[in-house]
């Protein structure tokens, strides 16, 4: 990458503090978004494989545990608020917008509100901590998985290797940028 791509990457501080601004508006709706993931995970119209990412969106705000622990104003919730933003929007884009509205009972929209968190939350957010939150992974072959589960030198998941500076997001979504 060259310097004028660099340049360009970089977030202003003007343009940041704007971010940080709204994100910390955001962050006002996380529990609220939690309380939604828990109402989904009893919808029978939810697939069960959302469900499973529901439930691990929420054991990850609620852990200790975290890639940004929750001990660091600000940053710690932002990782937890994208998680769960991520998880809502791949519902919204295998299913219908209108099973995720049908539970909020927060104030505004629920899609264009994932929508701006996971926007904005990649610009705050560390590049590596970004990187390993919206990397494409699939499962390492049959054997590699139970030597792994072995010998902890086996790759049991293997990253899909992206391009630098590039966020995947699915065309098919209403709500892509």
């Amino acid at each position: 990458m060259n310097e004028i791509e660099k340049a360009a990457a970089r977030v202003s501080r003007k343009e940041r503090r704007g971010l940080k601004g709204r994100m910390q508006n955001f962050l006002m709706f996380l529990p609220n978004m939690v309380v939604l993931l828990g109402r989904m995970l009893k919808d029978v119209r939810v697939p069960t494989a959302e469900k499973a990412l529901f439930l691990a969106a929420i054991v990850y705000v609620i852990s200790p545990l975290d890639f940004i622990p929750d001990v660091f104003p600000f940053i710690g919730q932002v990782d937890d608020v994208y998680v769960v933003a991520l998880t809502l929007l791949r519902l919204i884009n295998r299913t219908d917008a209108s099973i995720v509205r049908e539970h909020w009972s927060g104030g505004g929209d629920i899609a264009s509100l994932a929508d701006s968190i996971a926007a904005i939350a990649p610009k705050l957010l560390p590049r590596r901590v970004t990187r390993i939150l919206t990397s494409r992974v699939e499962l390492a072959p049959a054997g590699k998985v139970l030597r792994g589960i072995t010998n902890r030198d086996e790759a049991v998941v293997i990253e899909i290797p992206q391009r630098e500076n590039e966020l995947d997001v699915d065309t098919a979504s209403k709500l892509a940028h």
